[in-house]
């Protein structure tokens, strides 16, 4: 037996074994932060940059998630007019945020929640709930320290919660805060991240600013000032750039980038230059050609293998192949925002992410479907005409989503159109409500079918209202988020492109629906509704007989689109267009000898093998 020395030393011993341990394993387990900033002008393209640096990360093995700020008051960006904006995009658990939540998990193949999306909305909400509860005892509140705290413990909170399907807590988390550096509803996030830099330590946490470095076309000169400026104001902030990302139109040249460096206290290295490339797919290759995974893994002590680049070599095949593809397929996007391509960001990508799977280069001809309808032949007739001339050269007609009856009328003549042409179609949501509302109109002899919400008087009315999700207040009253469809017929075009599956799971973002009582006299006529709901009341999913190419959804399949994995019904689109949907139907569905497609959510592991797209062996041969 030890005496009580030996027993005591023993134990000391053991207990700072332990104590050591769990240091080592708190450390490893500790999240990294990386906060990105803008200056100069708004949409320069932090969330671009940002999904780029998460790919990155991603393809050394991390597992990353990410947070985009938004200072502006609104709650969320339920309430936007698409001009305002851009498109709303909706994650699986119904939240409406911004766009650039839809570059993040395109890039990273992650599933994100409401609470990634921070406004200055939520934060004063949730602040305010707890001075109403009394939580603060009486004291005064304050912008420092309550909504400074707020959004710091809120940050900490949303970057431990899994995003990848594997349920992994992540490691890394990228922030990307809207607006630009000196704006005043910026103020309290830059607070906030002024002190959380020392909190997080220094090793934990890294800013990365990006800047516009103009050239004007006079001179052809590099312009380093606005930079300059906009990295002194953050400095005086209290933020110091750890990498300065310079947007430009052609590559920068060594003495602006040591320019930069001298008048803004960075290294060289430190000064980043993001160039205009033909595609966003090589921007991520940009950022990892200039060093960023060296500079990361040294200055985040990130642990990682150096030389893990599998996914990144994906990306540059797809890049390549994005450049090397000639045959064009047109499709004609036919709205009434389209004057904003981003009010149709997830729409185009998934289009773009389908042509890519198929060798095809994707050419949209946006067409304001106001100018579809006769009262623009005596208004303007050169719209007019215009507008008919694109929507006939199309190789195929897509109508997306949207609200009000301004254009409604002429989105119903070119669905009306592409039906009696059995010109390839896609209406989704609000798209293929109006299909339904020109079959009643032209094939059903009912000339005054409509939906309530565009005549609430309607004799047939072909789509209602939904009741339990529009109590009358608007923002967040809709039908949101991850739903279940069935697909019960078995030779359904769409289940088939879903490889055979007995249900999916997308996300929806509506008030209105398909009036079911309807339904049989729709399918006696060929109209058939190939899915529904789970209880069999909502109509999901609309085929035409004898067409090759008809289909309405009433989700918004575009919003989990990826560039490895494109959405079935946009996929299906584009090969009718292209002429090779039976072709494709024929060889199994199947992009390539190996089955790309994981399940028939779409979701895969970061592993998963990227569409060999080899399709002109197998869509062309005889």
């Amino acid at each position: 037996m030890l005496p009580v020395s030996g027993r005591i030393l023993r134990n000391f011993q053991r207990l700072r074994l332990s104590r050591c341990n769990r240091v080592q394993g708190e450390t490893k387990r500790q999240m990294k932060y990386i906060l990105v900033t803008g200056g100069v002008i708004s949409g320069i393209g932090k969330g671009i940059i940002a999904s780029s640096i998460g790919t990155i990360l991603k393809s050394c093995g991390l597992h990353v998630t990410s947070i985009k700020i938004d200072p502006y008051i609104n709650i969320d960006a339920g309430t936007f007019s698409p001009y305002e904006h851009g498109e709303v995009f909706v994650l699986d658990d119904g939240g409406e945020v911004d766009l650039d939540l839809g570059n993040y998990e395109r890039f990273l193949d992650i599933r994100l929640t409401r609470d990634n999306n921070i406004t200055t909305g939520k934060i004063y909400q949730s602040v305010i709930n707890k001075e109403r509860k009394g939580d603060y005892l009486g004291k005064t509140v304050q912008v420092v320290p309550h909504i400074t705290d707020a959004i710091q413990e809120w940050v900490v909170r949303q970057a431990l919660i899994p995003v990848d399907s594997d349920g992994v807590e992540p490691e890394v988390c990228v922030i990307e805060l809207g607006g630009t550096v000196g704006d005043i509803e910026s103020m309290p996030f830059i607070e906030a991240f002024r002190q959380f830099q020392f909190k997080a330590k220094r090793e934990n946490f890294c800013n990365i600013h990006v800047s516009l470095v103009p050239q004007p076309s006079t001179t052809g000169e590099q312009k380093t000032k606005p930079t300059q400026n906009s990295v002194r104001e953050l400095r005086g902030l209290g933020l110091s750039p750890d990498l300065i990302v310079c947007r430009c139109t052609t590559p920068m040249e060594k003495s602006v980038k040591e320019k930069i460096s001298m008048f803004c206290h960075v290294e060289p290295e430190q000064v980043i230059c993001v160039y205009d490339v033909c595609s966003l797919y090589r921007v991520p290759l940009l950022l990892e050609a200039e060093g960023v995974v060296g500079y990361f893994k040294e200055r985040l002590n990130l642990q990682f293998e150096a030389n893990s680049r599998r996914l990144l070599n994906k990306w540059k095949e797809m890049a390549d192949r994005y450049d090397r593809t000639l045959e064009i397929c047109s499709i004609a996007l036919v709205g009434k925002y389209t004057k904003l391509s981003d009010s149709y960001a997830s729409v185009i990508k998934a289009l773009e992410h389908a042509a890519l799977a198929i060798n095809q280069k994707l050419e949209v001809k946006y067409i304001d479907s106001a100018d579809l309808e006769p009262c623009r032949q005596l208004d303007e007739p050169v719209k007019f005409h215009e507008a008919w001339q694109n929507l006939c050269s199309a190789n195929g007609v897509l109508v997306p989503g949207g609200f009000g009856s301004r254009g409604t009328e002429g989105k119903i003549l070119a669905i009306a159109w592409a039906r009696r042409q059995k010109k390839p179609f896609l209406g989704v949501c609000l798209g293929m409500q109006l299909a339904v509302v020109e079959f009643a109109r032209n094939a059903l002899n009912w000339p005054d079918a409509n939906s309530t919400e565009f005549n609430p008087d309607t004799k047939y009315p072909v789509v209602i209202d939904m009741p339990e999700h529009n109590p009358g207040e608007m923002g967040g009253t809709m039908r949101l988020g991850k739903r279940r469809t069935i697909l019960k017929e078995k030779n359904s075009v769409l289940r088939r492109l879903y490889k055979d599956c007995d249900y999916v799971e997308e996300r929806h973002r509506h008030r209105y629906e398909v009036n079911p009582a309807m339904r049989n006299n729709f399918e006696e006529k060929g109209f058939h509704f190939v899915g529904q709901d789970v209880e069999g009341e909502r109509m999901e999913i609309i085929e035409l007989d004898e067409h090759p190419y008809f289909v309405g959804v009433q989700y918004h399949p575009e919003f989990t689109s990826r560039p490895m994995k494109p959405s079935p019904p946009y996929l299906g689109l584009m090969l009718a267009a292209s002429g090779k949907l039976q072709r494709y139907l024929e060889k199994g569905c199947r992009l390539s000898p190996r089955d790309t497609y994981s399940d028939q959510s779409g979701s895969s592991s970061p592993d998963s093998e990227i569409v060999d797209l080899k399709l002109s062996a197998i869509l062309t041969q005889e």
